[in-house]
């Protein structure tokens, strides 16, 4: 008999800049995640109504397409599944309190950066 693979883990990523959203995506699924990926953390908040306890990892900007905010989002994501781990990226200081866990990266950060993150997701 062969033997069965675990499920892959999953990441949601919510950025506006297609670009940049686009190499997160690929960067993980290269590394064997599954991706969902959103422009605005109105769709995101869609998908963790459905899906949050199956997600691992939360990457998602401060500034998005919409009226929420990425920060605005990192507290439903944390209200809906507190073990997930939130990331939450801006090119500017931080002006809100993120929720408890989560944690914030100034832009430019490294793939490596990315990629060690969804590695300590997954572990959790």
């Amino acid at each position: 008999m062969g033997q069965s693979k675990p499920f892959p883990a999953t990441a949601l990523i919510v950025e506006d800049d297609l670009m940049q959203r686009e190499m997160l995506c690929l960067l993980l699924e290269e590394s064997g995640y599954q991706v969902i990926q959103c422009e605005s953390a109105e769709a995101a908040e869609r998908v963790l109504e459905k899906n949050a306890g199956a997600l691992c990892l939360m990457l998602t900007d401060v500034q998005l397409a919409g009226r929420m905010s990425g920060v605005e989002l990192a507290h439903v994501a944390k209200d809906r599944n507190p073990q997930l781990d939130v990331v939450v990226t801006s090119g500017r200081p931080l002006m809100q309190p993120l929720p408890d866990g989560a944690k914030f990266w100034a832009k430019p950060w490294a793939p490596l950066d990315v990629l060690r993150e969804a590695e300590i997701a997954q572990l959790n």
